[in-house]
């Protein structure tokens, strides 16, 4: 099994800025003052998620602008590229690990809609913005129950009607897992290219380029969701983009919610039919 390309969590402790603790601190309120609470779920997603036994207490965010660095590379060779490989992993985490942060101030039990993104910026061809940004959610009745192993709020991706299905259905979410790899696919010659210019056939380099880094990337998210312990990951998805660095260096970014287990009987709902109405 492929590991993750970084050692783990960032061990230095992700100080959350003056604004935002002032803004959690709001949200949080004081002995039995109402709370504020703000969130990006739709109304749907809300009751749904109140349906299901959660409070919203706020919306969480993490962020991390990083420099990504340079790594040469052979153009006739397919190839990993760890520098930068690393580089977009850990930026991530980082963006994760703040905005669980700010949940676990919050006293949460979990992060629910978990939005990942990543922006460049004009200030240079290597600096982008990696955000994470969740609705922070607390059991009503069970507080603490649904965190997860390591005493830390759950991540989910999944939709407020994703994640009521999911508990109505005996399972319950562990945390969002990833893995990447950026990759490069090396250039094919010009004896190569005229060979196979009048004729239909596989180009078996970029095949196995795009299927090695695939599959590096969905190895290293289940690796972390065996790492908690998981019964599965739902909702997977693997995501491909070039970012900045042209043509034949492509990033496979895997992404899903690992959940586990919590009753026996998973009792599926059946379908409903709902009709629109239209004015």
């Amino acid at each position: 099994m492929a590991q993750n390309p970084t050692s783990g969590t960032d061990p230095q402790i992700t100080a959350i800025p003056q604004h935002a603790a002032e803004r959690l601190a709001e949200m949080r309120g004081r002995g039995e003052e109402a709370r504020l609470f703000t969130s990006d779920l739709s109304t749907s997603e809300l009751l749904l998620v109140k349906e299901a036994g959660f409070d919203p207490l706020g919306l969480v965010v993490g962020s991390s602008i990083y420099h990504i660095g340079f790594q040469q590379s052979a153009w006739s060779q397919n190839q990993e590229m760890t520098v930068l490989t690393q580089a977009m992993y850990h930026a991530r985490e980082l963006a994760m690990d703040r905005m669980e942060e700010e949940a676990h101030q919050l006293g949460a039990d979990g992060v629910v809609g978990v939005r990942l993104e990543v922006n460049h910026k004009e200030w240079g061809q290597h600096i982008a913005e990696f955000v994470a940004i969740g609705t922070a959610v607390v059991h009503r009745n069970d507080p603490h129950r649904y965190k997860n192993k390591h005493g830390r709020p759950f991540t989910s991706d999944l939709s407020g009607q994703d994640f009521y299905i999911l508990l109505r259905s005996g399972y319950r979410p562990l945390g969002m897992v990833m893995g990447n790899c950026v990759y490069h696919i090396a250039v094919q010659s010009f004896g190569a290219f005229m060979r196979n210019f009048s004729q239909n056939t596989e180009l078996t380099q970029y095949t196995q380029a795009l299927y090695d880094s695939r599959e590096l990337a969905m190895e290293r998210m289940q690796k972390e969701a065996e790492d908690l312990d998981a019964k599965g990951i739902v909702g997977a998805n693997i995501h491909e983009r070039t970012h900045a660095w042209g043509a034949h260096v492509i990033e496979f970014f895997a992404i899903g919610t690992a959940v586990e287990e919590i009753s026996s009987d998973h009792v599926i709902e059946p379908p409903t039919i709902v009709l629109p109405l239209v004015s």
